[in-house]
C-alpha cells in the first residue's frame, strides 16, 4: 500500500470519527427562526451540567426561543435545575445583571412545560424559585400607603390604568371589596421606583391578589388586558361613566337613568319626567368647561381670587390650597381651598361673606353652601363618614383669560375669553386646621390607609376633625400635619409624595 493510500485511509477514518462524535442534529435547524422576541432565556449550568445545557439550548432554539449564552440585562427568564433557592440566589447575586428584580427565576418545570406547548407558558407560583428572605435581603414595601412615598413618575402606568378601570367597574356595581383591592394594588405599584417586567418581581409586594396578578400576567404577555377591554366596550360601563361625568350626578342616579333605557345626554334632556336639580342643571350647562382639566396656572389665579376675597373680610385669614395641586399635580378636576381665621369661632362668618363678595364681582356661576354641623361633643366618631362636618361650599366660578398667566386651558377655537371652573371651599375652626389640611390634601387612597393604620396599628381614630387615642382615652392635639404623623409614629411624608 502506498503512502498516499495510507494517508487516504487515515483521512477517511478521521472523518468517520468526527461524524460519530457529533450530536445528532437532523431535527435541529442550523439557523433557527426566532418566534418569541420578548422572551430571553438563560440556562444555569450549575447542577444541570454542560452537555445537558447544550442539548436544552439547542432544543429551545429549535422551537423559536432566544437563549443567551451569558447572564445579561437582556435576560427575562433564568432557568435552573438547582432547587436550593439560597445557594442559587447567592450565585445569581454575585454575577447578577442590574435588573435581577425584574427577572423570572424559574424551575426546570417551566422550561419543560414551555417546550411541550411550543411557546412560553404563563409563569405560575409553582414554577418560581423564590428568594429566601433569611439569606437575601429584600426591600420591604408596606401595605399602608402612609408608609410609602410615591415617585414623581408612575413606572407602572400600564398596570395601574387597567386596575383603575376594574376598580371603577366594581364601584358602579357597588362591590366595595374588589374595588378597594384593585385601588390598593394600583397604589402599591405607583410607589415603586422601577417598572415591573415579570411576575417574579412582585413576590414580596403586598396587596396583589390572584385577580390582580392575573391581569398583570396578561398585560406582560399580550401588552393589554382583555378583561379591561371588555369592560371598556361594555354599554353599561360606558353609559354610567358618561352620566357620572356630569357635575352633581352620582353612581346611583346614573344607574337609575340607565335602567330607564337612557343612553345619552340627549335622552336625559329630552325626558320631561326627569327633574334635574340645580347642581345637575349647572353641570349640563357648563359640561365642556367642567370636564376639561384645570391647569396649575389656573389654580394659581383662583388662589389669588379667593385670597383677595378672604382678606377683604379679615386680613389675618389663613388660606391654603389643598387637593391634587398641593400634591404637585400639573392638572386637576377642581381646585380646593381651606379658609379659616386665627380667632376661634370667627371662621363661621367666612364662607357666607366670601360668597357675597364673589357675587358682587359677577363671577359666581353656581353655589351650594352647607353650614357647619361640627360638634366636638359628638367626637370621636366610630363610624366613617365620607364628608366632614365643617362649613363648606361647592362653587363654579367664571375665570377670565386675562387673569391667567399663559392663558386659559380651553378647547381649540374657543374664543369666549373665559371658562367655568369648579372650586371647593371648606372652613374648619383653627384648632382643627391641621386635621382638615391633612384630610383635604389626599390622595383618597393615602387618607384611607392613614386612617386604617391609625385604627389597626395604633388603636387610634383619625378623621378630618381629630385624632383620638383609644388606649389613653384622650384627644391628641396637633397644630401641623407633622404633629399628627408624630402621634401615629410615622415618618412625615411630604404632600407631593402622597399620590397613592
Amino acid at each position: 500500500m502506498s503512502l498516499w493510500d495510507l494517508r487516504g485511509n487515515a483521512h477517511k477514518a478521521s472523518h468517520f470519527r468526527q461524524k460519530r462524535s457529533r450530536p445528532v442534529e437532523a431535527d435541529v435547524p442550523r439557523r433557527e427562526e426566532v418566534k418569541f422576541e420578548d422572551v430571553r432565556l438563560y440556562l444555569v449550568e450549575r447542577k444541570m451540567g454542560r452537555s445537558r445545557r447544550s442539548f436544552l439550548t439547542q432544543l429551545a432554539r429549535s422551537k423559536g426561543f432566544i437563549v443567551e449564552d451569558v447572564l445579561s440585562d437582556e435576560v427575562t427568564h433564568v432557568v435552573s435545575e438547582d432547587s436550593h433557592a439560597s445557594s442559587l440566589w447567592k450565585w445569581l447575586k454575585e454575577c447578577a445583571p442590574k435588573n435581577l428584580q425584574n427577572v423570572n427565576v424559574l424551575d426546570i418545570s417551566w422550561f419543560t412545560d414551555s417546550m411541550r406547548e411550543g411557546r412560553p407558558v404563563a409563569v405560575e407560583t409553582r414554577h418560581l424559585i423564590q428568594v429566601c428572605s433569611t439569606s437575601t435581603p429584600v426591600t420591604t414595601v408596606s401595605q399602608y400607603a402612609c408608609q410609602r412615598r410615591t415617585t414623581t413618575e408612575n413606572h407602572n402606568k400600564i398596570f395601574t390604568d387597567a386596575f383603575e378601570v376594574l376598580a371603577e367597574s366594581y364601584e358602579f356595581s357597588e362591590m366595595e371589596g374588589p374595588c378597594l383591592a384593585f385601588r390598593r394594588a394600583a397604589s402599591v405599584l405607583k410607589s415603586l421606583p422601577w417598572a415591573v417586567r415579570s411576575l417574579g418581581a412582585t413576590l414580596d409586594l403586598p396587596c396583589l391578589g390572584e385577580h390582580t396578578k392575573a391581569v398583570m400576567e396578561e398585560v406582560l404577555q399580550c401588552g393589554r388586558s382583555f378583561e379591561v377591554e371588555k369592560i371598556l366596550s361594555d354599554e353599561r360601563y360606558r353609559t354610567l361613566k358618561l352620566f357620572t361625568s356630569v357635575f352633581g350626578v352620582g353612581p346611583k342616579t346614573a344607574e337609575k337613568w340607565y335602567r330607564r333605557g337612557l343612553r345619552s345626554f340627549t335622552d336625559i334632556l329630552a325626558d320631561r319626567s326627569i327633574h334635574l336639580n340645580q347642581m345637575q342643571q349647572t353641570g349640563f350647562l357648563h359640561y365642556g368647561d367642567i370636564t376639561r382639566a384645570v391647569s396649575k396656572a389656573e389654580a394659581r389665579s383662583l388662589r389669588n381670587i379667593i385670597d383677595e376675597a378672604v382678606r377683604a373680610i379679615t386680613p389675618a385669614a389663613i388660606v391654603a390650597l389643598t387637593g391634587g395641586f398641593r400634591r404637585g399635580k400639573e392638572f386637576g378636576h377642581d381646585v380646593d381651598f381651606i379658609v379659616t381665621t386665627p380667632e376661634l369661632g370667627k371662621e363661621k362668618i367666612l364662607l357666607p361673606n366670601i360668597i357675597n363678595g364673589l357675587k358682587k364681582q359677577g363671577i359666581l356661576l353656581f353655589c351650594d353652601y352647607q353650614a357647619s354641623t361640627f360638634d366636638m361633643a359628638k367626637l370621636p366618631s366610630y363610624r366613617f363618614e365620607a364628608m366632614d362636618h365643617f362649613a363648606k361650599c361647592f362653587l363654579i366660578l367664571r375665570l377670565e383669560a386675562s387673569q391667567v398667566e399663559g392663558g386659559l386651558h380651553i378647547a381649540e377655537g374657543d374664543s369666549r375669553g373665559w371658562r367655568a371652573v369648579r372650586v371647593d371651599l371648606v372652613s374648619p375652626p383653627v384648632d382643627r386646621y391641621a386635621f382638615a389640611l391633612l384630610g383635604w390634601t389626599g390622595s383618597r387612597q393615602f387618607e384611607r390607609d392613614l386612617r386604617r393604620f391609625a385604627r389597626v396599628k395604633q388603636r387610634m381614630i383619625l378623621d378630618n376633625h381629630c385624632l383620638y387615642d383609644k388606649t389613653k382615652k384622650e384627644f391628641l392635639a396637633a397644630t401641623t400635619e407633622k404633629d399628627i404623623f408624630a402621634h401615629l409614629g410615622l415618618e412625615y411624608i411630604e404632600p407631593w409624595q402622597r399620590n397613592a
